[in-house]
């Protein structure tokens, strides 16, 4: 199973951050090396030049989906049955809505906006309110399966090295994914945001935790 526990990076200012899990401090191979370039975290641009950079093209934000207690997904998952998978909490729900008005206060008030199938994904993506939702399987968790992950996380890659990126563009999508595209360990409701290079490179710029 993918490792759960992260080691971080140390603070920066305000809310943005970059943090490496223990999957970053090994060698980089295969398809991550094909994928991730490692940009300096953010420095005294805090939160407010990651919004910058999100604003002007060429960038992603990554979005783990808001708090859903526990661990995974119970053993009668059914894609597509909301009953029996884990799903966000009111708290979860009240933390994705906070989200969704973070963006409009940080001047984002519409965005392309893809979720996995998962419904914790699907219903922090609608409480967002950026625009309409659509679903993108190769944003669907691996923890179950993580013999699949590097085929999947080259799928997004190639995925993202194929967008416009002419207007913000949110991805929604669960921890193990993120990790394994980014090597960043993200919190519930915290935003990943990379640089996608003309090459279809992608390096990490900071991260934003949730408030």
């Amino acid at each position: 199973m993918p490792d759960e526990t992260g080691i971080g990076w140390p603070r920066q200012n305000g809310n943005a951050s970059g943090r490496l899990s223990k999957l970053s401090r090994a060698p980089v191979t295969g398809c991550f090396a094909l994928l991730l370039c490692l940009a300096p975290g953010p420095s005294a641009a805090d939160g407010t030049a990651l919004w910058d950079a999100l604003r002007s093209g060429g960038h992603v934000a990554l979005l783990r989906h808001a708090i859903a207690p526990g661990t995974g997904d119970p053993p009668t998952f059914v894609l597509g049955d909301c009953s029996t998978q884990r799903n966000l909490s009111d708290s979860g729900r009240d933390q994705a809505t906070r989200i969704g008005a973070r963006f409009r206060a940080n001047g984002v008030a519409t965005a392309k906006v893809f979720s996995s199938q998962w419904c914790r994904c699907r219903e922090t993506a609608e409480r967002l309110a950026l625009g309409p939702v659509e679903e993108l399987p190769i944003l669907n968790s691996f923890f179950e399966r993580p013999e699949g992950g590097g085929t999947q996380t080259q799928a997004l890659g190639q995925w993202l090295a194929g967008q416009a990126l002419d207007q913000p563009l949110v991805l929604v999508t669960h921890q193990v994914n993120i990790t394994a595209l980014t090597g960043v360990y993200p919190a519930s409701g915290e935003l990943v945001i990379v640089r996608r290079s003309e090459k279809g490179e992608i390096s990490v710029v900071g991260s934003i935790e949730s408030e």
